[in-house]
């Protein structure tokens, strides 16, 4: 007689490997990458979020406004808030997004989204999923980038993070076999592992980088990471002037604070669950995760968020005007510069660099002890409209 507990446990896998067939049979159907050239107006949904996610928002969106005042009076840029997607309205939802703000969000080309909270064990919140990684499986976007950069500890990196597979795209698919048994699954396709790869190599070959590192474990996960690893050595002979490698998760995480090794990567691409925890790690080096932006790409839309939490402590202590918008600041400048304006973003992220890094007028401290993060935005700005702000920049790279 079969044994009830397993039949249950097989149905449910089937449904899951079912679901994947299908995602795979859609990833094989190619579509162009938008041409922002072509758009008037390039729609830009701002997200607050949740916790300290409106008022760093706000902040950022007044960067934003700067930044493109003229595009956005000539109508090249529309800027639209998107309200709602805070943890109340999902909860009331029961949905990680609500339907009618996905919809708000799909009108938009692409979004500065604010921190997001995820319910967990413990919390007043029924168990929805992760707001980002429904967001990016609605949108496909299917490639989470993050560069951090330390120009005085010779730290130049970009991390191409896979978005859409992986242990977390899996995450609400687990199942309690028994009270003694529990079971979590991990997916890995071609295609989802060509594109982010790809993405990678065509990211070094024009910056004239040599050399992409593939970060896996699949020396122990043979089958999910062993087919990333082959796929990217595969895409690597179609780039003979990029040097290609690998590394382990494991080690990797120790080789990134070794400042006899951490100067000779460049570009790394890796799995979500793998991404997450490196560039974790890694925006450390920059002043912590509270100064990293991100940008989650596909070939239709586009997000770009601050890496951090929502931080409700800070809000219910009263110190949401405290908190750093370095981070979606950030994420902004990647965003001007996937729209079309990269002399812009360079120069947003300078003024980060020396107001953040170097020059230290205003520090932030999250608390009444340090700056608000609306004087914080105003030194940003007043740093954009120094007409040596180059020369400055540059002055403090070589000093350093």
């Amino acid at each position: 007689m079969d044994n009830p507990v397993v039949e249950k446990a097989k149905e449910h896998f089937g449904q899951i490997v079912e679901e994947q067939l299908n995602r795979v049979e859609e990833l094989k159907k190619a579509q162009d990458w938008i041409d922002y050239s072509e758009l008037k107006p390039i729609i830009i949904g701002i997200i607050g979020g949740d916790g300290i996610g409106p008022f760093i928002a706000e902040e950022s969106k007044r960067i934003l406004e700067f930044m493109l005042e003229e595009e956005a009076k000539t109508g090249k840029v529309e800027m639209r808030d998107i309200e709602g997607l805070t943890i109340e309205n999902r909860s009331e939802h029961n949905a990680s997004i609500p339907d009618d703000i996905l919809e708000e969000i799909k009108k938009c080309h692409v979004t500065l989204k604010g921190p997001t909270t995820t319910p967990r064990r413990g919390d007043p919140w029924p168990n929805i999923e992760s707001c980002n990684v429904s967001m990016r499986r609605y949108l496909d976007l299917f490639a989470n980038v993050r560069p951090v950069k330390v120009p005085k500890d010779g730290i130049d990196w970009m991390f191409f993070r896979e978005n859409t597979e992986g242990a977390y795209i899996m995450g609400s698919k687990g199942v309690n076999v028994t009270d003694d048994l529990a079971v979590d699954f991990k997916v890995i396709t071609n295609q989802g592992a060509e594109r982010i790869i790809r993405l990678a190599f065509d990211y070094a070959k024009k910056n004239n980088i040599n050399k992409v590192t593939i970060v896996t474990k699949a020396n122990v996960v043979k089958t999910t990471d062993g087919k990333f690893l082959d796929m990217g050595y595969k895409i690597a002979k179609e780039y003979p002037e990029v040097e290609c490698d690998d590394w382990y998760i494991d080690i990797m995480t120790a080789k990134l604070v070794d400042p006899k090794r951490r100067t000779q990567f460049r570009v790394m691409v890796l799995p979500n669950l793998y991404g997450d925890i490196l560039t974790d790690e890694a925006a450390e080096f920059q002043g912590g995760v509270g100064t990293a932006g991100s940008a989650n790409i596909g070939k239709r839309y586009s997000m770009f968020e601050a890496i951090h939490g929502s931080a409700p402590r800070m809000v219910k202590e009263g110190r949401a005007k405290n908190a750093d918008p370095s981070s979606m600041i950030r994420a902004a400048a990647m965003l001007i510069n996937h729209i079309g304006y990269p002399e812009r973003a360079k120069k947003l992220e300078m003024a980060l660099d020396i107001c953040g890094q170097y020059e230290k007028k205003l520090v932030i401290t999250g608390r009444d002890t340090g700056a608000t993060g609306a004087e914080f935005a105003n030194y940003i700005m007043e740093t954009l409209q120094d007409p040596e702000l180059k020369e400055k920049w540059e002055g403090y790279i070589k000093e350093a």
